[in-house]
């Protein structure tokens, strides 16, 4: 496999600008084998997750390392949307982000210009870095600012609100639905089925939309998928590798132990 990911142009900020169907995979166990495991796969993408996952810095460059010889893209999600969660990251050597929790305009704003260098943003600058290939890629500060894709979780009832108003900040590619915490939010914890609850999904699919942004979730039941699929929302995460492996490893339990 050539991965082109994380390196100058963002193939990943390109696909997901042209609409195109990206099929991404969430990484939870925070091991950097069995990201390099999922990583041949061949998913458009993969979630490094930071909020609800035991990552921290170090366990998140050896998954990056563990990815360079992989055609997935790695996105990340930080525990929070704050500038120097976000700024060491992008140091690191992460162009993708999910931002968790957006509520209103500014929040989505913030999160952008968290990840933009003066003037267009506040990102502190370090001249070698893991994310610029410590010095080595000459053309990383003067194109950086292009390259990195922000996604905005939508997630609560303040976030479907006001998702038009975020889908028009500039620097936000893709508005990307959390059911479990919107079903709760909602007041279905646990119900992401529930009939407001998908009201509110279809809200957001079609008010992204028509705002020209890309829409995503995460939807690890397959006919959910496919029904997301079907409504336009194009970068959807189809799986998990902690729901991977206890599925199988259940199953094969149960096969030998009836």
């Amino acid at each position: 496999m050539n991965n082109a990911h994380n390196r100058l142009p963002n193939r990943f900020r390109q696909r997901v600008l042209a609409g195109e169907r990206l099929i991404g995979c969430w990484l939870g166990l925070a091991d950097n084998l069995v990201s390099e495991v999922v990583g041949y796969a061949g998913f458009d993408w993969l979630l490094l997750d930071g909020e609800h996952a035991p990552n921290d810095l170090n366990s998140l460059v050896a998954q990056l390392q563990a990815l360079k010889d992989s055609s997935s893209a790695p996105v990340v999600r930080p525990d929070w949307n704050e500038p120097v969660r976000i700024k060491r990251l992008l140091d690191i050597g992460f162009f993708n982000f999910l931002i968790p929790f957006v509520e209103s305009a500014e929040q989505a704003q913030a999160a952008v210009s968290a990840t933009r260098y003066p003037p267009q943003g506040i990102r502190g600058v370090s001249v070698a870095n893991r994310g610029n290939r410590f010095g080595y890629e000459p053309d990383y500060f003067a194109t950086i600012n292009d390259n990195i894709c922000v996604m905005a979780q939508i997630e609560s009832r303040k976030g479907v609100d006001a998702c038009a108003e975020i889908a028009m900040v500039d620097g936000i590619d893709c508005l990307f639905i959390g059911p479990s915490d919107l079903s709760a939010a909602l007041g279905h914890f646990g119900q992401p089925q529930h009939p407001e609850v998908q009201e509110a999904i279809r809200h957001v699919a079609e008010t992204a939309r028509s705002k020209g942004k890309q829409v995503g979730i995460l939807a690890p039941v397959e006919a959910d998928a496919q029904r997301y699929l079907g409504m336009g929302i194009h970068v959807t995460a189809v799986g998990s590798d902690i729901g991977l492996l206890k599925n199988a490893s259940s199953a094969l339990c149960a096969r030998f132990k009836k």
